[in-house]
């Protein structure tokens, strides 16, 4: 076997033992806050699960998120994405590691000047897809996530819940394991909010994305009865099953 292959099934029996994204004993200090933005955390999240993180300002949702993008690395404590143990990562080798990862963000981030093809080929053309596979893969997911007709459209041209929906088509369509939502229905307005999490369950649901979705959105949380985290200065407070929206501040 070689060192590849070992590497590999090491990996799989993480994944395994500790889940997709595994956080043990986390803390995340910045000099200038007067509480660390987590404290001592320790979360498991399987392969294939939808999981909602909520709570306040301040709680450390978003520094979560960037412990699992690794755009931070731990104070202390060890935080596992796909099996790899994130703060061993080479500086090099972040982007590759990244594109197990898609993320939505709540102001959308598209290129205004390009088309909604345009935008998510961006993607594929980032990992240095093959234009074959380009041509391919952009209508399939635009297809999957409603906007087969708007390819040709102007991002000006779209409604809100239509711009999120690209954005979504972009972070999927280098197929990766995990969709990471930051406040995805943040600037929409109650029906496209509703779709837009609709659409993100359903592509947990037939294609095995491990979803996680960060938001302030009471009702949607309590009307999805998907894992829930709730978080409060930095520390994990709750976590249910089939859980609702609790303010445990």
């Amino acid at each position: 076997m070689s060192r590849k292959e070992q590497l590999q099934q090491e990996r799989e029996k993480l994944i395994e033992e500790k889940g997709v994204i595994c956080f043990e004993n986390v803390s995340m200090e910045f000099p200038q806050n007067n509480f660390p933005a987590v404290n001592d955390i320790s979360l498991n999240i399987k392969k294939g699960e939808f999981v909602f993180v909520v709570g306040d300002n301040g709680s450390g949702k978003s520094t979560m998120l960037k412990l699992i993008l690794r755009e931070l690395k731990p104070t202390e404590g060890d935080v596992y994405v796909m099996g790899q143990k994130t703060s061993k990562l080479r500086h090099g080798k972040i982007p590759k590691f990244r594109r197990n990862i898609g993320f939505v963000f709540q102001d959308f981030r598209l290129l205004p000047e390009r088309n909604v093809f345009d935008n998510v080929a961006f993607a594929q053309r980032i990992v240095e897809a093959e234009p074959a596979e380009i041509r391919k893969n952009v209508p399939e997911v635009l297809t999957q996530v409603g906007l087969a007709g708007k390819y040709k459209a102007r991002i000006d041209q779209l409604s809100g819940g239509e711009q999120q929906r690209v954005a979504i088509a972009r972070a999927l369509v280098n197929k990766p394991a995990i969709l990471l939502a930051d406040e995805p229905t943040g600037n929409l307005d109650p029906n496209s909010a509703w779709e837009i999490v609709q659409l993100l369950e359903e592509i947990n649901r037939e294609h095995g994305t491990t979803v996680i979705v960060v938001t302030h959105n009471r009702e949607i949380v309590d009307a999805f009865q998907k894992r829930v985290v709730t978080m409060r200065r930095g520390v994990i407070v709750s976590d249910v099953e089939g859980g609702e929206y609790h303010n445990e501040g």
